[in-house]
């Protein structure tokens, strides 16, 4: 998905949010986004639910993980826009909804690889930090540029993130 190559403007900002929902319903952790060319490969780490009707021991239940990989296609990313923006405003019974840690931090990151116009991106998180290489494009060619985010400067990013909104900028 070459965002900025040459189609009409999606941007980072909402796709990777809507992404970030997907993470979040998951549960996945130390997650991993791989631009590709014909969209995104999302990786992360998840909690393995164990067969219900089995005892297992507590030593076999505690700390059990896996990891899983999907590779969402344009279509597929498109489809995760439109739900995203349905499922926003309020439930059914009239609570808010409320974004998940990976959909508020993806969002802000988003934002700031629109801001960049990167080529593709690679991202990686740990424990609420985020590295990300951009592919940058210049006259001379491209080159790769790194980013580093603490759990600090994303929610501070979060924070800003309304008055972003208010004042009519993306």
């Amino acid at each position: 998905m070459r965002i900025y190559d040459g189609r009409p403007r999606q941007d980072y900002e909402e796709v990777f949010r809507s992404l970030g929902a997907f993470i979040d319903q998951r549960g996945m952790q130390s997650i991993s986004i791989l631009e590709a060319p014909d969209g995104f490969v999302v990786q992360g780490v998840v909690p393995i639910m164990l067969d219900p009707t089995s005892t297992p021991h507590v030593d076999e239940v505690l700390g059990r993980t896996g990891k899983e990989t999907y590779t969402f296609l344009d279509d597929d990313i498109a489809r995760f826009l439109e739900e995203a923006r349905a499922r926003r405003g309020t439930k059914a019974d009239g609570t808010p909804v409320h974004a998940g840690d990976h959909e508020r931090a993806l969002r802000v990151l988003g934002r700031y690889l629109d801001q960049q116009q990167p080529r593709d991106v690679l991202l990686f998180e740990q424990e609420g930090a985020y590295l990300v290489r951009l592919l940058m494009g210049n006259r001379t060619g491209a080159h790769h540029v790194l980013a580093e985010f603490t759990p600090e400067e994303i929610d501070a990013m979060v924070r800003q993130g309304p008055a972003w909104r208010l004042g009519g900028q993306r």
